[in-house]
Order: structure tokens, then sequence, then C-alpha cells
């Protein structure tokens, strides 16, 4: 299971890297709703070709889909989001400021989603330590954005 930390620092290296990919993109095609579909594009070959090569892409039911939860089908909506955050403001405040800012407003909303098992987590408390964690993110995020 240690492989799966693993793939999460890579992401994260990734989701650093993707924020001046996609913010130099956006400047390049000087249209950033158009870099949006280009990027959108490429996510959903990705997740084809991993799920054609794993044989792990189905459609659901429509018995599944309707026992989804009404909120659980808005994730996309909240990509676009981020994809656009990295168009509009990355490049402004910088990456370290810009991933910073993402990983504890992160860190923070996930403390938030484990304490009270909401959006499908299992409930883990927000004790003194995951506070202090907390605290401590914001901390840091506040230096490197002043220096």
């Amino acid at each position: 299971m240690w492989y799966l930390y693993g793939f999460v620092l890579l992401a994260g290296i990734a989701n650093a890297v993707q924020a001046g990919q996609n913010g130099t993109l956006s400047k390049g095609l000087s249209q950033s709703l158009t870099a949006g579909l280009v990027v959108v594009a490429g996510t959903a070959s990705c997740i084809l070709v991993v799920g054609l090569l794993t044989g792990r892409l189905t459609w659901p039911s429509l018995d599944q889909a309707i026992q989804v939860p009404w909120w659980a089908w808005f994730g996309g909506v909240m990509g676009g989001g981020i994809i656009l955050a990295q168009f509009f403001i990355a490049r402004q405040i910088g990456a370290a400021t810009f991933l910073g800012l993402f990983v504890t407003a992160g860190v923070i909303t996930s403390i938030l989603l484990d304490h009270f098992g909401w959006v499908g987590f299992d409930q883990h408390r927000a004790g003194l330590w995951r506070i202090l964690g907390a605290i401590l993110m914001i901390g840091g995020v506040a230096l490197v954005g002043l220096f």
C-alpha cells in the first residue's frame, strides 16, 4: 500500500506543474476558455486510455446512476473551477503561493469533511494535532506569500 503515497506525491508534483502548463496554454491561445477545452479533452483522453487498458471503464446502469447522491455529479464542475483558477490566477500570484493556498484550503476543508463525515468520507475527529497542522500550514503559506 506504500505505493499509493508515492502516487499521491506524484499527483501533487503534477498539480504544481499543471498550473504553469495551463497558464502558459491559456496565454498562448489568447482565449482561456479554449485552453480549458483543450485541457478537458486531454483529461478525458487520459481517463479513456487508462480505462480501456485496465478494463475498468463501464457505464453505470440507470439504477446505479439514480442511487448516486445529486451532489456527487458536480465534481467535474469543481474540476473546471480549478482549471479556471489555474488559468486566471496562478501566473499572477506565482506557483508557490497558488499551490500553497490551494493545498492549505484543501487540507482545512478536508479536516472539516473528515470531522463531520460529509460528502461520503468516514468520520475522523478533528483533534488538536490536526487543527495545529492546519494552523501551521496557514503560517507556512503566509511566509511563502510574503517572501
